[in-house]
């Protein structure tokens, strides 16, 4: 008995910290709209890490020593995958297409791990994970079509940026579980966005940013939600989505992007859009995937 509530304690708390990041990335793809009505795409993503690291540099400070020297590039890598990369490719493609839509493609990650993982990392995944992956990944791709995306939008460059954000999520969430295990999570995220932070401070200087009236209120509300995307979206969900990495395994916590097109939706209700049955549907369908992909406790 006593086994069976830890395991069921510790089975709350992933679901916990799935449904923060839920909620937490679902936000961030209307604050990158937000944040691009008055700035360019490279300097809403430039802002979001630079936030994000500069939260984080207390810690960054404070863990590096004690950081093996041999995995500071795994580290840096890691933000360069994880964030500082996709952080451009969605902004980039929220100028082609609109945000409910680059958040449902954000569900095709699971599918990258799953490769990357089998291709590279000699990683084996059960039978019931990736039969949960393919019902989400289904409830997702039969949201998309009740929403009209597939006909409206017919710029496949844009689209193709998404699907390069989620190779690299690929890559890193199996990078993450196969060399980083032994490190905390919080010095990884705090190492990582804090070294990235170095880049995306020098794509402002040569955007031009700090030469642009910074008092305007236009771009201090641009500003202020790039800044609320780098320190939620970036800083405090990185830290949370290492910690599921380590609890859950690679595939599960790759999930977390079913769980994103759910929270676009309820943005959507809040912004006058029609969400009927099929989506309220579809979005059941995502959650029995999930539920699927769980039921198997041993680690990736």
């Amino acid at each position: 008995m006593p086994q069976f509530n830890t395991l069921l304690k510790q089975g709350f708390l992933n679901w916990l910290i799935f449904i923060l990041l839920s909620l937490i990335w679902g936000s961030s793809f209307i604050l990158m709209k937000e944040g691009l009505l008055h700035l360019s795409a490279y300097q809403v993503a430039a802002l979001r890490i630079v936030f994000a690291g500069l939260i984080l540099l207390p810690w960054a400070i404070k863990y590096l020593p004690l950081i093996p020297r041999n995995k500071l590039g795994i580290i840096f890598l890691s933000g360069v995958l994880g964030s500082l990369f996709p952080a451009f490719l969605f902004c980039i493609a929220e100028e082609g297409i609109d945000s409910a839509l680059a958040g449902t493609l954000n569900s095709l990650t699971p599918i990258f791990v799953i490769m990357v993982g089998a291709l590279f990392f000699n990683s084996k995944t059960s039978f019931n994970k990736i039969a949960g992956i393919v019902i989400a990944f289904m409830g997702s791709f039969l949201l998309l079509l009740s929403k009209g995306h597939m006909q409206e939008s017919k710029n496949l460059l844009y689209i193709s940026y998404v699907v390069l954000a989620t190779i690299f999520y690929g890559i890193n969430v199996n990078m993450v579980h196969r060399h980083l295990h032994h490190i905390g999570s919080l010095p990884i995220a705090a190492v990582a966005l804090s070294l990235n932070a170095i880049p995306a401070l020098i794509v402002l200087v040569f955007t031009g940013y700090f030469s642009l009236p910074l008092a305007d209120s236009n771009i201090l509300y641009a500003t202020g939600s790039a800044a609320v995307l780098g320190i939620f979206g970036t800083a405090l969900a990185s830290i949370l989505f290492y910690v599921l990495i380590k609890r859950a395994g690679a595939v599960f916590s790759s999930m977390v992007t079913y769980g994103i097109p759910m929270v676009a939706n309820g943005w959507g209700l809040l912004y006058g859009e029609e969400v009927g049955w099929k989506q309220i549907l579809c979005l059941l369908i995502i959650l029995a995937g999930v539920f699927v992909a769980n039921r198997n406790k041993k680690a990736d």
